[in-house]
């Protein structure tokens, strides 16, 4: 017989066996004690937690209730190593879960958007600059008529990016503690600069 123990994951309930919530609470205080920027860091460790818990989810059934220490290791080997987070630059973007697929997925990009963010995210996905995109949405707007009529489907239809983890998808990255450590200290580097302009 375990102790089981309930825990909170990113608004989410989730039982887990004792020694499997030991290895997991001690996983993100390696993940923690890796970044020195109190901002960033809460952040990541939000996105991150947020990541583990949608693979929680995947793990758990009415047959499996409870996550095991066999499934926080599996999810710490899909997620990455703390030490690897923020490293080289080459090994930016390397999945450090041998074997695991990582499908590129469409989203509308909240990022890059005119409208809706359909053309923005068709560019991520296709690897295409979005300007290219809208131009093709138009000339088949102009040209056939039927353009808008396209675009307002795929507004309803394809979901937008809205965690780290969607927009990694979108990418086509590897969502692991690595890309969500670097993805998030980009945004932060990002609303610096524009901060330091405006001054």
């Amino acid at each position: 017989m375990k102790k089981t123990l309930t825990i909170n994951l990113a608004n989410q309930v989730f039982h887990i066996d004792e020694d499997a919530y030991f290895r997991l609470r001690e996983y993100l205080d390696r993940i923690e004690g890796h970044f020195s920027d109190k901002n960033e860091r809460s952040d990541i460790i939000t996105d991150i937690e947020t990541r583990i818990a949608e693979l929680f989810a995947q793990k758990t059934d009415p047959k499996k209730q409870v996550i095991n220490l066999q499934d926080v290791e599996d999810i710490i080997r899909v997620m990455g190593d703390p030490g690897e987070i923020g490293g080289e630059e080459e090994n930016a973007g390397t999945n450090f879960s041998p074997g695991s697929t990582n499908p590129k997925r469409l989203y509308r990009d909240p990022d890059n958007r005119v409208l809706g963010g359909v053309c923005g995210g068709i560019g991520q996905y296709f690897k295409m600059d979005p300007l290219i995109v809208r131009i093709i949405f138009l000339v088949v707007f102009l040209g056939f008529g039927i353009g808008f009529l396209i675009y307002i489907i795929l507004w309803i239809v394809v979901p937008e990016a809205r965690t780290v983890a969607q927009k990694l998808e979108m990418r086509g990255d590897p969502v692991n503690a690595t890309n969500i450590g670097k993805f998030v200290k980009d945004e932060f580097d990002s609303v610096k600069k524009n901060f330091r302009r405006k001054k």
